[in-house]
Protein backbone atom coordinates (compact mmCIF):
# COMPACT_ATOMS: atom_id res chain seq x y z
CA UNK A 1 0.00 0.00 0.00
CA UNK A 2 1.25 3.49 -0.79
CA UNK A 3 0.61 6.93 0.64
CA UNK A 4 0.42 8.59 -2.77
CA UNK A 5 -1.92 8.38 -5.73
CA UNK A 6 -1.44 6.61 -9.02
CA UNK A 7 -3.36 7.76 -12.09
CA UNK A 8 -3.58 6.55 -15.68
CA UNK A 9 -2.05 8.81 -18.33
CA UNK A 10 -5.46 10.07 -19.44
CA UNK A 11 -5.99 11.53 -15.96
CA UNK A 12 -2.87 13.72 -16.10
CA UNK A 13 -4.31 17.24 -16.40
CA UNK A 14 -3.22 19.65 -19.12
CA UNK A 15 -0.43 21.87 -17.84
CA UNK A 16 0.54 19.43 -15.08
CA UNK A 17 4.09 19.31 -13.78
CA UNK A 18 5.43 16.06 -15.26
CA UNK A 19 8.67 14.63 -13.89
CA UNK A 20 10.26 12.07 -16.21
CA UNK A 21 12.64 9.85 -14.24
CA UNK A 22 13.93 7.75 -17.15
CA UNK A 23 17.56 7.60 -18.27
CA UNK A 24 19.05 10.16 -20.65
CA UNK A 25 18.89 7.94 -23.74
CA UNK A 26 15.18 7.25 -23.10
CA UNK A 27 14.43 10.95 -22.66
CA UNK A 28 16.25 11.97 -25.85
CA UNK A 29 14.27 9.44 -27.92
CA UNK A 30 10.89 10.74 -26.80
CA UNK A 31 9.15 12.49 -23.91
CA UNK A 32 6.11 14.54 -23.02
CA UNK A 33 6.49 18.12 -24.16
CA UNK A 34 7.22 20.42 -21.23
CA UNK A 35 8.21 17.60 -18.88
CA UNK A 36 11.12 17.99 -16.48
CA UNK A 37 13.81 15.34 -16.81
CA UNK A 38 15.59 14.13 -13.70
CA UNK A 39 16.78 10.50 -13.85
CA UNK A 40 15.69 8.47 -10.82
CA UNK A 41 19.16 8.25 -9.28
CA UNK A 42 19.65 12.04 -9.52
CA UNK A 43 16.46 13.11 -7.75
CA UNK A 44 17.96 13.53 -4.25
CA UNK A 45 20.74 15.80 -5.57
CA UNK A 46 18.37 17.82 -7.77
CA UNK A 47 15.39 18.10 -5.44
CA UNK A 48 15.57 21.91 -5.49
CA UNK A 49 14.43 21.82 -9.14
CA UNK A 50 10.98 20.72 -8.00
CA UNK A 51 8.35 23.07 -6.61
CA UNK A 52 7.35 21.71 -3.19
CA UNK A 53 3.92 23.35 -3.57
CA UNK A 54 3.07 21.77 -6.95
CA UNK A 55 1.47 18.43 -7.69
CA UNK A 56 4.18 16.44 -9.47
CA UNK A 57 3.12 13.70 -11.91
CA UNK A 58 6.00 11.21 -12.05
CA UNK A 59 6.47 9.07 -15.15
CA UNK A 60 8.95 6.48 -16.44
CA UNK A 61 8.59 3.83 -19.11
CA UNK A 62 6.13 1.44 -17.47
CA UNK A 63 5.57 2.70 -13.93
CA UNK A 64 8.15 0.97 -11.73
CA UNK A 65 10.75 3.72 -11.42
CA UNK A 66 8.08 6.41 -11.18
CA UNK A 67 6.41 4.45 -8.36
CA UNK A 68 9.69 4.46 -6.39
CA UNK A 69 10.27 8.14 -7.15
CA UNK A 70 6.74 9.13 -6.10
CA UNK A 71 7.12 7.13 -2.91
CA UNK A 72 10.42 8.85 -2.06
CA UNK A 73 9.16 12.33 -3.00
CA UNK A 74 6.07 11.88 -0.83
CA UNK A 75 8.36 10.97 2.05
CA UNK A 76 10.15 14.29 1.49
CA UNK A 77 6.88 16.22 1.76
CA UNK A 78 6.07 16.59 -1.95
CA UNK A 79 2.71 15.82 -3.53
CA UNK A 80 3.79 13.18 -6.03
CA UNK A 81 1.40 11.23 -8.25
CA UNK A 82 2.60 8.11 -10.04
CA UNK A 83 1.56 7.89 -13.70
CA UNK A 84 0.66 4.22 -14.09
CA UNK A 85 1.54 2.62 -17.40
CA UNK A 86 4.23 5.23 -17.97
CA UNK A 87 5.44 6.42 -21.35
CA UNK A 88 4.38 3.15 -22.97
CA UNK A 89 0.77 3.99 -22.08
CA UNK A 90 1.35 7.66 -22.96
CA UNK A 91 2.28 6.61 -26.50
CA UNK A 92 -0.58 4.09 -26.77
CA UNK A 93 -3.03 6.79 -25.65
CA UNK A 94 -1.93 9.04 -28.51
CA UNK A 95 -0.59 11.76 -26.26
CA UNK A 96 1.99 14.01 -27.94
CA UNK A 97 5.69 13.21 -27.80
CA UNK A 98 8.76 15.25 -28.69
CA UNK A 99 12.36 14.12 -29.12
CA UNK A 100 15.72 15.80 -28.62
CA UNK A 101 17.52 13.91 -31.38
CA UNK A 102 15.80 15.26 -34.50
CA UNK A 103 14.15 11.89 -35.17
CA UNK A 104 10.53 10.85 -34.90
CA UNK A 105 9.76 10.60 -31.15
CA UNK A 106 9.57 7.09 -29.72
CA UNK A 107 9.50 5.39 -26.35
CA UNK A 108 12.53 3.28 -25.47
Amino acid sequence: MSDFDSVPVNDVPDGAVILDVREDYEWVAGHAEGALHIPLDQIPARLEELDPDADVYVICRTGGRSFRAAQWLTGQGYTAINVSGGMDQWLESGKPLVSDNGLKPMVL
